[in-house]
């Protein structure tokens, strides 16, 4: 039998034992139940849940190598999603899982279970479209986004959670599968995979290969997300790594963290949700209901998150040429641009990149999915072009419209 003082790919009965000796979270002669509940591609998550009194936790280790190819990855992703948990459970508390404990030898992480959320994805596919979702999203964003920026952390403290946080393998893969491959129409490397709908392809040479102006603007969002070191990102911020349930949101995953422009996290919040709107209108155009508050909700999300990150940067800002509102109108514009700029590129890579979204893959019939993701590849051209020029939520929604009736 296998002892956790060296690494080793946990199964079932290991993370029971695991719990006992290692967590101490429950009794050697506890009997509990352990399954495997993660359905990624670079992790292992399992939930282990007591059979005496219902008590529970999940462990999530991280694996030496990508499932799909064998891949090798830096394990470090782990101990970085454990620190960003702890610190966004202090900024935003109840918005993220309790940390209980990292083991830097296993690779594990055990924190809190979050059965009693669902996955946000699949509830808005689902037509569960929680009113709470602009408030809880926009609070989560606004309180742990500006409080990690050097305009409020002091300016030594800021730069070693940088070099904490630095990423570099889970920011290689956002910029290649996200700011890159589905602009690209020969692949630069081996891992180039964008997979195009039969029937779009001659659609995506002509608006994503073959337009220039289009490629300058993806550029600027790419060398901005390499270089812009402003604030303490989640980095993978889609409705698949938020879970929901009447009463609120959790957010989890976020191993791709590290400091890059705000607007990256605030844009895969706005293009997922957008995901989940195209479908319905597409797809069941008849729930009338759940699209009237989906486009609320985004449009609601995108003002909300301004004036929750206005509010808090005239609460936590001090230094004084900072606070002049010139240059705060400048500072929040520029993030309110990157949102809008990187929920296009984000929309873009989930319809023909190789990551594709439920809301995408699941749509068989091609007299409907064919025009639905080049419905979306406009959305997120326009979103990417015009990022500068949008003032408010209900901009973006009114893009979708023109879009939709060829207005």
């Amino acid at each position: 039998m296998k002892n956790f003082t060296e690494f080793f790919l946990m199964d079932t009965d290991d993370v029971k034992r695991y719990a006992v000796e290692v967590l101490h979270k429950f009794e050697p002669d506890e009997e509990t139940e352990c399954v495997e509940i993660g359905d990624g591609n670079i992790n292992y998550v399992f939930k282990i849940k007591s059979l005496r009194d219902g008590h529970s936790l999940v462990v999530k280790q991280a694996d030496k190598h990508l499932r799909s190819s064998g891949r090798p990855l830096d394990t470090y992703r782990n101990k970085i999603e454990a620190k960003i948990l702890q610190l966004q459970g202090e900024l935003a508390p109840g918005y993220v899982p309790q940390v209980f404990h990292y083991d830097e030898t296993m690779c594990a992480l055990s924190m809190e279970d979050i059965s009693a959320y669902k996955n946000l994805r699949t509830e808005l596919m689902e037509n569960r479209v929680y009113p709470h979702l602009s408030e809880n999203l926009s609070t989560f964003m606004a309180d742990t986004l500006l409080p990690t920026t050097d305009l409020v952390m002091n300016s030594a403290d800021k730069k070693k959670n940088v070099k904490f946080f630095v990423n570099p393998e889970l920011c290689d893969i956002t910029e290649d599968l996200v700011l890159s491959e589905p602009y690209l129409s020969v692949p630069y490397n081996e891992r180039n995979k964008n997979i195009i709908t039969e029937g779009n392809e001659k659609f995506v040479e002509e608006y994503l290969y073959n337009d220039m102006e289009l490629h300058t603007e993806v550029a600027k969002l790419r060398d901005r997300f390499m270089n812009c070191a402003q604030s303490l990102i989640h980095g993978d911020l889609h409705s698949g790594s938020v879970f929901a349930n009447a009463e609120g949101i959790k957010v989890i995953d976020p191993e791709f963290a590290f400091y890059g422009p705000m607007g990256y996290d605030i844009g895969n919040v706005i293009g997922n949700l957008f995901f989940s709107l195209v479908n319905k209108l597409y797809t069941m155009p008849e729930q009338k209901e759940a699209i009237q508050a989906l486009e609320k909700i985004i449009a609601d999300t995108c003002d909300m998150t301004r004036e929750k990150i206005e509010k808090k940067y005239d609460e936590q800002v001090t230094f004084q040429l900072y606070k002049t509102d010139g240059f705060k109108k400048f500072y929040i514009d520029c993030i309110m641009a990157d949102s809008f700029g990187y929920a296009g590129t984000e929309i873009i890579r989930r319809t023909v990149g190789d990551s594709k979204v439920m809301e995408v893959s699941s749509v068989k019939d091609l007299s409907l999915r064919i025009p639905m993701e080049r419905c979306l590849v406009k959305l997120g051209i326009a979103l990417i072009k015009q990022r500068e020029s949008i003032k408010c939520g209900r901009e973006t929604i009114e893009t979708l419209h023109n879009i939709l009736y060829g207005i």
